[in-house]
């Protein structure tokens, strides 16, 4: 396989050890960076709450519920391998200031719409401009650490800003939502502004301009959309159902395409040899069972608590909010074991966490205890929280500098893909003919499984010095 191609200016050149972005900069990126990981993660669950209000007022049931969920991952989870590679080429700075600057227009666009279809054309937006925020968000900090062990501690940082939404999304949705759903997605207007004003004073990033993989972006593109597409509407559908089959037939067929352009090509977007890196590849199966666990959970948790509880979005929120306050703690103390022991100890004991906290969730379930369930979030967000950042400083810590926007969009494209499957899943089980709780009860089990198998796999990770 021919290498990707490179500037003949020697600043941009991938052999060239990125230089430390000054004390002050540094910080100002990885400060840029939380922010937007913690408006992207918020809009994926803050939602959630908030779909039973929007589905009153603009209509659409189950199905246009669903769509304005994944509507998100779908074009998230598609455009991130393409957000990566444009990253690496014309540089994080700029590719993450045009993905957030259309992040923001997109979150107003959804705040104002009049109509259902409106809503969620403007959340297929709002996930492409995630998509090319996230790689870039972790290769600034890639830039501004380039010490592994510095490194580490900053993505603990950096991840304290997802952890805190996904765990505080559901709560300050609910609570949002009691004032005007609306203001779901225009409290990321001033965030993002703020973003953007910080954006000013980081460092400019390399680039590296080579020819563009034409043919692996838009089988990539088709691949994974059709996938997404694929799970979603089989949650709905049924796996069965003809237009389900002819998507997951397109995909398979795409995404072979895609490895064969990437086999081949002369400026692969996703080098294969990627993957000769064994802690990339169990990083990979963390991110993608993570994400089944967590944002299933999420999903299947939120209706539980209001469709078959009866308790309103703010009270429903609100029984995450106990898990968010120790998630933030639990970040800070991941950093300082990844940095102590390397990846695998929190990494292990984290998944193992939540395996018993999803266990604990399924015994719990028919009893329909709201404390209950508050208490066994705890340690489910906190599990999550210890495992994820030492797990995504370790891809970065498995790749070369120049190679971090590409090897992000990988990971993250792995973890969407987990929450889509979990979302769907998850979805056509509560739905099933079982009944809501036992369907309930198997989602759960199946992310527990997941996570287990994970966590053992995790046993194996070497800590990487560099």
């Amino acid at each position: 396989m021919t290498s990707t191609s490179t500037s003949s200016n020697p600043a941009v050149s991938p052999d060239q050890p990125v230089t430390p972005a000054p004390g002050a900069a540094g910080r100002v990126a990885l400060a840029v960076s939380t922010l937007g990981f913690f408006v992207i993660t918020l809009d994926a669950l803050i939602v959630n709450v908030a779909l039973a209000t929007i589905g009153a007022q603009l209509g659409g049931g189950t199905a246009g519920q669903q769509w304005i969920v994944d509507g998100y991952t779908l074009m998230f989870a598609s455009l991130l391998l393409f957000a990566g590679n444009l990253s690496d080429r014309i540089g994080a700075k700029r590719a993450f200031t045009f993905g957030l600057v259309l992040f923001v227009l997109a979150s107003a666009a959804c705040a104002l719409a009049p109509v259902l279809w409106v809503l969620i054309l403007a959340r297929f937006v709002q996930g492409a401009a995630a998509s090319l925020m996230l790689p870039p968000s972790m290769a600034l900090i890639r830039e501004a650490f380039p010490d592994a062990i510095q490194r580490s501690k900053a993505i603990g940082l950096w991840a304290l800003g997802g952890a805190v939404a996904a765990a505080a999304g559901p709560a300050l949705g609910g609570l949002l939502t009691t004032v005007d759903w609306r203001l779901v997605f225009l409290i990321n207007v001033p965030v993002g502004a703020v973003a953007v004003a910080l954006l000013l004073k980081v460092p400019a990033s390399p680039e590296r301009p080579a020819t563009f993989d034409w043919l692996g972006q838009i089988a990539a593109l088709i691949g994974v959309g059709a996938l997404i597409f694929g799970l979603i509407e089989g949650g709905v559908l049924g796996f069965g159902a003809p237009q389900v089959l002819l998507a997951l037939a397109g995909a398979v067929l795409a995404i072979a395409v895609f490895l064969r352009a990437q086999a081949h090509g002369q400026n692969p977007m996703m080098p294969l040899d990627l993957f000769q890196s064994g802690g990339l590849r169990i990083a990979l199966s963390v991110g993608f069972s993570f994400m089944v666990g967590w944002y299933g959970m999420v999903f299947v948790i939120s209706l539980f608590l209001q469709q078959h509880l009866g308790l309103s979005p703010l009270l429903a929120g609100l029984a995450f909010l106990p898990a968010s306050v120790l998630i933030a703690v639990s970040n800070v103390v991941a950093g300082r074991m990844a940095a102590k022991f390397g990846p695998r100890v929190p990494a292990v004991v984290g998944q193992l966490l939540m395996v018993v906290g999803l266990l604990g969730m399924l015994l719990a379930a028919p009893a329909g205890s709201l404390v209950a369930v508050a208490l066994l979030l705890i340690p489910i967000g906190v599990g999550g929280a210890l495992a994820m950042p030492p797990i995504t400083a370790h891809v970065l810590d498995s790749v070369p500098a120049h190679r971090s926007g590409t090897a992000s969009a990988v990971f993250n494209t792995f973890r969407q893909l987990g929450g889509a499957v979990g979302v769907a899943v998850f979805g056509a089980l509560l739905a099933g003919p079982a009944g809501f709780v036992p369907g309930l009860q198997a989602s759960l089990l199946i992310a527990a499984l997941l996570l287990l198998a994970t966590a053992v796999a995790s046993l194996f990770i070497r800590r990487i010095h560099n």
